[in-house]
């Protein structure tokens, strides 16, 4: 645990759990909670590295994430939302075949089609080349427009700042600060070696 953001998330997802402390969504303890439980309250996780399902096509993953029956229009819209030419991936297999950064945005896509309350993602930089990472900037401003919850990405990048609502700086697994973006961003750049959370639209769901 470097800085602990991702333990926090892992923490706040129930994969880990906390030594101390409560996870609340909506005024309520979850802390209790399995990771479907949570899922079920409205959170919603992306790992860094994206699984890979070996004889599942995009269009088949988009449907299990949206928990609802949705017509091969609704997965190419969103999947173009995402940057993604539809055509030319809604019927490919989730596999080794696809790169890190087309990864990233299917998985992206299925987080999207869910629409939790809290979305979180930890370090979605991570195994992607700078291309990849300079489209996930626009990736995630798409994804403001269309999720209606709370975006929260665990990052190191710089960038993923200009795009944030509000920031909380954890260093040592100690939140140093957090606020506004404008309050706060001087202290990033002056820290280099924290890490951040950086938070997209939505209300304070704890």
């Amino acid at each position: 645990m470097a800085h602990g953001k991702s333990t926090l998330a892992k923490i706040i997802m129930g994969i880990q759990n906390e030594d101390k402390g409560q996870v609340i969504l909506d005024g309520k303890d979850i802390s209790k909670k399995s990771i479907d439980k949570r899922a079920k309250s409205g959170i919603g996780f992306a790992f860094q590295q994206p699984v890979k399902f070996k004889g599942i096509t995009v269009y088949d993953l988009l449907k299990l994430s949206a928990e609802k029956e949705i017509n091969r229009k609704e997965a190419c819209d969103i999947l173009s939302k995402v940057g993604l030419c539809a055509k030319d991936y809604v019927d490919r297999e989730v596999n080794g075949s696809l790169s890190g950064g087309e990864l990233k945005r299917i998985e992206i896509a299925t987080v999207a089609l869910r629409n939790a309350k809290l979305t979180i993602f930890d370090e979605p930089e991570a195994g992607i080349d700078i291309w990849s990472f300079n489209n996930l900037i626009k990736v995630f401003e798409n994804m403001r427009k269309v999720v209606k919850g709370t975006i929260l990405i665990i990052s190191h990048q710089e960038r993923i700042l200009n795009i944030a609502d509000e920031i909380i700086l954890l260093n040592n697994g100690k939140i140093e600060k957090m606020g506004k973006k404008e309050e706060i961003m001087g202290d990033i750049l002056k820290q280099e070696t924290a890490g951040f959370c950086a938070k997209l639209g939505g209300e304070n769901n704890g």
